[in-house]
C-alpha cells in the first residue's frame, strides 16, 4: 500500500489531496491483475470507475462494425482513466480497455470516490483539465485519421518508437494487426507500405526488428 500511496502523491490530481485523505483512498482501492490481451471491460459496457495503472499497459481500443479497431490510447505506469460511467451513470464505454501486457490496476468505484472529489474543489479542476486535455489528444488523433494518409501516419508511428539514430533496431513486439489498430487501418496497408520503406532503404526489416536506415526520410514522409 506504501507504493501505492507513492503512486498517488504523484499524481496530478490524486497529489492534490491531504496526506490523511490520501490514505484513507489508498485503503479503498480495488487492486486487479489481468493477462495479456485480457478484457478490463468491453466497449459498450457500463463501467463506473476510475484506474490507476499500477503495473503494465493497457490500451483503449475502438472496434468498428466492419471489424476493424483503433486502438486510441495507451495508459501505462502511473497514468489514471476513467469509464464515462464515472461522470455519467447513463452511458456506456465508447471503447473496450484490454491489457496489451500483464498489468496490475488499482481500481475505484464512482460510489467511493465522488465524495473525495465534490469535496476538493481543487480536485475537481484538476480532473476537469485532465478531460480537457484527453479530449484533445482524442482530436489531434481523428484530425490524423481524417486528413493524413496512411503512409504518413505510419511514418510518424516508426518515428514514434524508435531512436533518433539511424541503424538502431527497432524490436518487433507488435502484430502487423497490433500495427494497423494503432494508425486506422488494415494490417494488409501496413504491410504493402512497410516494404514500401523497405524497397526505397527507408527501413530495414527482418523476422525479429526494424532497423531504420534513414530517419530524415522517414521524417519528412511524416511532417507531410
Amino acid at each position: 500500500m506504501e507504493s501505492l500511496q507513492k503512486q498517488l502523491a504523484a499524481s496530478p490530481v490524486f497529489s492534490l489531496f491531504p496526506a490523511r485523505t490520501l490514505e484513507k483512498i489508498c485503503e479503498l482501492a480495488l487492486e486487479r491483475k489481468f493477462s495479456k490481451s485480457e478484457y478490463v471491460v468491453a466497449q459498450g459496457q457500463q463501467w463506473p470507475y476510475l484506474l490507476l495503472v499500477n503495473k503494465g499497459s493497457i490500451n483503449a481500443i475502438k472496434d468498428s462494425i466492419e471489424g476493424r479497431s483503433l486502438v486510441a490510447a495507451t495508459f501505462t505506469k502511473g497514468d489514471i482513466f476513467w469509464g464515462v460511467t464515472f461522470f455519467d451513470e447513463r452511458n456506456i464505454m465508447p471503447a473496450a480497455l484490454v491489457a496489451f501486457e500483464d498489468s496490475i490496476l488499482y481500481l475505484w468505484h464512482r460510489d467511493t470516490l465522488l465524495p473525495f472529489i465534490l469535496q476538493n474543489g481543487s480536485v475537481s479542476w484538476q480532473l476537469s483539465r485532465l478531460v480537457v486535455e484527453r479530449l484533445l489528444q482524442a482530436s489531434e488523433k481523428i484530425g490524423d485519421m481524417t486528413f493524413q494518409t496512411v503512409e504518413v501516419r505510419l511514418a510518424k508511428f516508426l518515428m514514434s518508437i524508435s531512436s533518433d539514430d539511424n541503424d538502431v533496431p527497432i524490436a518487433r513486439n507488435l502484430t502487423l494487426d497490433e500495427m494497423a489498430a494503432r494508425i486506422g487501418t488494415t494490417r494488409e496497408v501496413v504491410c504493402r507500405f512497410l516494404h514500401k520503406f523497405s524497397d526505397s532503404g527507408i527501413i530495414e526489416i527482418n523476422r525479429t526488428e526494424f532497423s531504420i536506415k534513414n530517419c530524415n526520410k522517414l521524417r519528412e514522409i511524416s511532417q507531410n
